[in-house]
C-alpha cells in the first residue's frame, strides 16, 4: 500500500508541476512542526502552499492547490520549487520571494505580485495600538478600492479597464499621501515600517492595475493554508518527514476537490477504484486531476441524459 500511494497519489497529485504550466502562481507557506526523535521535542518544518484560481475573469487555470512539505522557509526551498516557472507570482512580502525573483539565474522569469491586503494588516496593527490618525486615513484609503466584487466575472480586458479609470487613482493619490507624510514621521515609529513596507513594493502592490487577469491580494491562496493551520492544532505535528510528505499530498486531492465543489470522499473512492482496477493508466492520471474528473461526470450525465 506505500508504494501504491507514493507512486500514485504523488502522481495524481503532481505536486504542483500542473500549476506551474500557467503565468499566475500564488504562493505562501506555513509552519509544520515534525517530531524530532531523541530531543524530546519538535522541529520546525514548513509546508509551501502554491494555488491557482482563474475564475474571477474565466480564464484557463483551475481552482487548486498543491502543497509541498519542507525542512525550511529559506530561498533554496522556493527556487526549487519553482524551477521552470515563468509568469506573475502573487505573495506576500516574505525576503525569500524577492530575493527569489531578483536572482540572476530566475532574471526576467518571475515578476512578483503583491497583496494589498498584507499592506493594510500593517497599518491596522498600527491604529489599534497607537489610534493614529493617518493609519486610519490609509485603512479607510484602501478599503474605498472596493470595486473588485463589482468586477469579478467580467474578463481580463474589462477588468483592467475599470480598474485603470476607478482605482488606479485612487492608489495614486494614496502614493502621494504616504510620499508626503513620510518625511515627517520619526523613523522609530511602527507607523513608518508600515508606510515604508508598502512604498517599497508599490510596482508589485499595484501590478493588479495593469493585468485584468491578476488578483490585488492573496486571499485564493490564503483560503488554501487554513485548513493547514486548523490540522495542525488539531494534530499537533507530523511523525517525521515522511509523514509531512503524505499529509501534503493527501491535503492536495483533498482540498483541491472541495475547491471544485466535489465531495472529496466520493471523488477519493472513484478515483482510487479507478487506478487499482486499472481503468485508468498511469500515462492517464491527468484525467484523474479534480476539475477534469469534474468535467467527465458530468459529460456522462448529459450522455445518459
Amino acid at each position: 500500500m506505500a508504494g501504491f500511494k507514493s507512486e500514485y497519489l504523488a502522481g495524481i497529485n503532481r505536486n504542483p508541476q500542473t500549476m506551474h504550466g500557467f503565468e499566475r502562481l500564488f504562493c505562501d507557506e506555513t509552519p509544520m512542526p515534525v517530531l524530532d526523535p531523541g530531543r524530546g521535542r519538535t522541529r520546525i518544518c514548513q509546508f509551501w502552499a502554491h494555488a491557482t484560481d482563474d475564475r474571477a475573469w474565466k480564464g484557463p487555470a483551475p481552482p487548486a492547490v498543491a502543497y509541498v512539505f519542507a525542512g525550511g522557509r529559506g530561498k533554496k526551498e522556493i527556487v526549487a520549487q519553482l524551477a521552470g516557472f515563468e509568469g506573475v507570482l502573487q505573495v506576500d512580502g516574505y525576503a525569500a520571494y524577492a530575493s527569489l525573483a531578483g536572482d540572476a539565474m530566475m532574471s526576467g522569469q518571475i515578476q512578483l505580485a503583491y497583496c494589498l491586503v498584507h499592506a493594510r494588516r500593517n497599518f491596522v496593527r498600527v491604529h489599534k495600538t497607537t489610534n493614529s490618525p493617518f493609519a486610519a486615513e490609509v485603512i479607510e484609503r484602501i478599503a474605498a478600492v472596493a470595486i473588485e466584487e463589482r468586477i469579478r466575472g467580467l474578463d481580463a480586458g474589462e477588468r483592467r479597464a475599470t480598474r485603470q479609470a476607478e482605482t488606479k487613482p485612487l492608489m495614486e493619490a494614496l502614493r502621494a499621501r504616504l510620499i508626503a507624510v513620510k518625511d515627517g514621521i520619526s523613523r522609530r515609529s511602527t507607523l513608518i515600517k508600515a508606510i515604508d513596507y508598502m512604498l517599497e513594493r508599490w510596482q508589485g502592490l499595484t501590478t493588479f492595475l495593469d493585468d485584468g487577469r491578476l488578483e490585488p491580494d492573496t486571499n485564493t491562496v490564503e483560503r488554501s493554508i487554513r485548513p493547514i493551520a486548523i490540522g495542525k492544532k488539531n494534530s499537533l505535528f507530523s511523525g517525521d518527514e515522511g509523514g509531512g510528505e503524505t499529509w501534503a499530498i493527501l491535503a492536495s486531492l483533498l482540498n483541491t476537490a472541495k475547491l471544485n465543489g466535489l465531495d472529496p470522499e466520493a471523488y477519493l473512492v472513484d478515483v482510487l477504484d479507478r487506478m487499482v482496477s486499472g481503468a485508468t493508466k498511469t500515462n492517464q492520471l491527468h484525467e484523474l486531476l479534480a476539475w477534469n474528473w469534474k468535467a467527465a461526470r458530468e459529460a456522462e450525465k448529459r450522455a445518459v441524459a
